[in-house]
């Protein structure tokens, strides 16, 4: 079973952050739902372990009742 790492794995975080802006950009709200959407099964088919996709949920699901983000190492 592989563990989901929640620790910063992105080379360029902040490049990365501005470019997921910027997908957004001009997009309506159902739009930009629908890209998130499409995004989460995207990468959850490219993981491909069930393990680690169910880990990645239930983080994301606690820190959205929690207003925080996974991963985020400044506070």
């Amino acid at each position: 079973m592989t563990l989901l790492n929640t620790l910063s794995n992105l080379a360029d975080p902040d490049d990365f952050y501005a470019s997921l802006i910027d997908a957004h950009r001009d997009l309506s709200t159902t739009q930009s739902h629908a890209l998130n959407a499409a995004l989460v099964l995207l990468l959850a088919n490219h993981i491909g372990d069930r393990d680690v996709i169910t880990g990645a949920l239930q983080a994301a699901r606690e820190a959205a009742l929690q207003d925080t983000v996974p991963g985020d190492q400044t506070g």
